[in-house]
């Protein structure tokens, strides 16, 4: 990306940043280790990094998007704000080649996604798991963030309205059951170890790898 691309104000704006940022940020800073490096997938806009890298010092924040407008947006919000931050990295979670020869994403200390596997194919929430469980080393952590149902049923009938809206605009999206998921990511051998509460019915739920030899 060139200097003039990260200086241009390509940026875009999510409403629902600006809200859950600080409540997000709080859970973080208490789950995350105080230094490593976090790859955060389907970064967006490039709010959340802008937010979080300067609150959270010793954390290497490397973003990631596969849409080419996003990765400009957030290599953009990082200029405005001051915000050093490496480029954003074009990753497709469903594809099985995350890194690169230059960086191959070895043994991340944690990945964090927020709101994207109810709003992408099933097989996107699988891809990302199938990524944690090759990149994070042991005990490294995935976090996840968003709506989800449990045990089968929504949590809040405006997640029920949301659920609607969303498979009336793709019926392969959809608010996922948070069961599922775990069941999915212990499969990988991905241990779930906290789900935190948020504002607006949204998780933050918290998967540990296990280490090797226990899996």
């Amino acid at each position: 990306m060139t200097e003039s691309e990260q200086t241009a104000d390509a940026r875009r704006f999510s409403p629902a940043t600006q809200r859950n940022r600080e409540p997000l940020l709080k859970v973080l800073a208490e789950v995350l280790p105080e230094n490593g490096r976090v790859l955060e997938i389907a970064s967006g806009t490039g709010e959340h990094a802008v937010w979080f890298a300067p609150r959270l010092p010793g954390l290497h924040w490397q973003t990631s998007d596969p849409d080419p407008d996003l990765r400009q947006s957030i290599a953009s919000h990082a200029a405005h704000a001051g915000v050093k931050l490496p480029n954003p990295l074009d990753i497709d979670v469903t594809r099985g080649d995350w890194g690169t020869t230059e960086d191959p994403l070895e043994k991340l200390d944690a990945i964090f996604c927020a709101n994207m596997i109810h709003i992408a194919p099933w097989s996107a929430a699988l891809g990302l798991l199938d990524g944690a469980a090759r990149h994070l080393k042991s005990n490294g952590q995935l976090c996840l963030y968003g709506p989800y149902k449990r045990d089968g049923d929504h949590t809040a009938a405006s997640n029920a309205d949301f659920d609607r809206s969303l498979r009336n605009r793709d019926p392969a999206w959809g608010i996922r059951d948070l069961e599922k998921v775990s069941e999915e990511a212990e499969a990988r051998g991905l241990q779930s170890s906290q789900v935190v509460e948020m504002p607006s019915n949204n998780l933050t739920v918290i998967f540990e790898r296990a280490p090797k030899g226990e899996f």
